[in-house]
């Protein structure tokens, strides 16, 4: 039987996350939008940022936007290229996202986030992730502590698009849409 996760109130979080350099990062508004996912690629995103551990695990994540929504069908995981500082950097495949991209088209999804992990830090975006994410699409942050997904957030650039607005997340069945 596998050990359960404690609570995440009983993790540590690094210092770093309590500078301003790392505050900065987080506009406190909640983002009037939201992200639709799919049972089956939330389990995808854990299980990834799981077997990854104590590396940052990566993908994309594919689906379709309705209004301001994301509608998330699936998380494909892709190669984290980082092999210097894995452990907290990723830099996502490009090539992979090129296939991906190539392999969507004509079928009415698209490429609309990207999801990481953070090993034994919040799922809150830090410095890098905001120098290094793009306009227009979602982010989920899988947190895991001690090789256990135990949250896992979703962000997006705030209307000035100089910092990451959390957004609300609904984890959906595998028969809704």
């Amino acid at each position: 039987m596998q050990e359960r996760a404690r609570p995440i109130a009983e993790y540590t979080i690094p210092d770093r996350f309590h500078s301003q350099a790392y505050l900065d990062v987080v506009d406190t508004s909640s983002a009037a939008r939201s992200c639709l996912i799919q049972n089956t690629a939330m389990q995808a995103m854990r299980a990834s940022a799981e077997r990854h551990y104590p590396d940052e695990a990566c993908g994309l994540l594919l689906g379709k936007l309705a209004g301001q929504d994301w509608h998330i069908d699936e998380a494909r995981e892709v190669s984290n290229l980082n092999t210097e500082r894995a452990a907290d950097r990723f830099i996502l495949d490009p090539e992979a996202y090129q296939t991906v991209d190539r392999e969507l088209r004509g079928t009415g999804h698209e490429i609309i986030g990207i999801y990481h992990s953070h090993p034994d830090c919040p799922a809150r975006p830090s410095p890098t992730d905001l120098a290094n994410a793009w306009d227009g699409l979602a982010y989920a942050i899988v947190s895991t502590y001690e090789g256990h997904a135990v949250d896992m957030q979703c962000w997006v650039f705030n209307v000035e698009g100089k910092q990451f607005q959390s957004v609300a997340v609904q984890d959906l069945l595998p028969d809704s849409n």
